[in-house]
């Protein structure tokens, strides 16, 4: 069995379905649009609206999934940001009443975003296929040909948008993330503080569930991993208090502590042919900040932009609409993942040199809004077209 398209989408993650709803709002064709959803690509299997990880998304990444009509009904909002060095001085705040937005970003549970925006997708007129990971076969300079278990597809453009890049890694942290959910006995609602450690930044988020409840995200030396993984839940939790401090009273764990080891993968050239790859195909960052899924949807957004005006004349060669895309996206891309990847390894130093003058650069920033206003903005929404 054989299906044709104009373009297939493979992947229906976040930024898959996210560009599938932007191109069918651009053309007046979404069933020549297919979004190849994979049954295996979590545990969760077809049930992706069960997963309880928790995703970090900025104001305008808000923004734009509720044009969408895809923002979740819970998300806890993030107010304040409180950036701080542990042992060292410095520490600044970032507010949102400092850039007149209602909140700096949001924490939604990745099941429930991904259920809105399925069900957006299935009103949108888009072609959906769920079954096992698709693949590109081959690509000439007039089509490319995918295979979805038995099902065999053409299509003149194919986007990979999940899975992880296709190209070596570009640096290894050295750093294992914790993930955890714990209960703080005097939480403060609208707060996300990030600390950073000699082995890595400790970020604590509001969860989305419960006012009290918070998202913590430990980034730590492998070696200092493992032993904190064989804990009791008691003991971990007093060893989390004790790394982050009081600000939040104590800090209990609440269920299981899973692991994730960090690096940074950034693809040199998004674009083959007439593939191209977004948001965590093209590159997978650590995850201070929390920019991952913002970048990748900006990935998306960008894509349909560029894709907009041959979308209407899809017999014509869609070359320059691919090579616009990768030109618009390289600042954004190489300038968050340096960011990232700065935070991610300035503070680990173990220079008291280089981790005094981290902690003026904090200070100064606390000191001096305009110092501090191009992070923030960019943490807000990153590099926009």
């Amino acid at each position: 069995m054989q299906q044709d398209f104009d373009i297939a989408i493979l992947g229906g993650g976040p930024t898959g379905s996210t560009l599938a709803l932007l191109l069918a709002r651009v053309t007046s064709a979404p069933e020549r649009i297919v979004l190849l959803q994979s049954d295996s690509s979590s545990q969760y299997g077809h049930r992706p609206e069960l997963d309880p990880r928790v995703l970090a998304v900025n104001h305008g990444s808000r923004v734009l999934l509720e044009s969408l009509g895809a923002w979740p009904e819970q998300a806890a909002s993030i107010q304040n940001i409180h950036v701080s060095q542990r042992g060292r001085l410095g520490r600044t705040l970032i507010r949102h009443h400092d850039f007149d937005v209602p909140a700096l970003g949001y924490v939604v549970r990745y099941g429930q975003l991904h259920a809105r925006l399925a069900q957006a997708v299935q009103a949108s007129g888009v072609h959906v296929s769920s079954g096992a990971a698709a693949h590109v076969i081959e690509q000439d300079q007039h089509e490319v040909r995918l295979e979805q278990g038995a099902l065999k597809l053409r299509t003149k453009i194919a986007i990979q948008a999940d899975g992880a890049p296709d190209t070596e890694t570009t640096r290894s942290y050295r750093q294992v993330a914790l993930l955890a959910r714990a209960r703080a006995s005097l939480p403060r609602a609208g707060w996300a503080f990030e600390r950073f450690t000699q082995e890595g930044p400790l970020a604590v988020l509001p969860h989305p569930d419960a006012p009290a409840e918070q998202s913590i995200v430990w980034c730590c030396a492998p070696e200092r991993a493992q032993t904190l993984m064989q804990l009791t839940p008691e003991h971990f939790s007093k060893a989390l208090t004790h790394m982050f401090g009081s600000r939040l009273g104590e800090l209990t764990v609440q269920g299981s502590v899973a692991s994730v080891p960090l690096t940074m993968t950034l693809h040199p050239n998004p674009l083959n042919g007439r593939c191209a790859i977004i948001g965590n195909a093209s590159q997978t960052l650590h995850p201070v900040a929390g920019q991952g899924l913002n970048l990748g949807l900006r990935d998306a957004a960008a894509l349909a932009i560029a894709l907009r005006e041959w979308l209407v004349k899809p017999e014509q060669s869609p070359s320059e609409a691919l090579e616009t895309f990768v030109r618009l996206r390289a600042p954004d891309r190489q300038v968050t993942a340096r960011l990232t990847d700065l935070l991610a390894r300035v503070f680990t130093t173990k220079w008291p040199v280089v981790e005094h003058a981290a902690g003026l650069a904090l200070l100064s920033m606390d000191l001096l809004p305009v110092l501090r206003a191009p992070l923030a903005r960019h943490l807000l929404q990153g590099l926009r077209l």
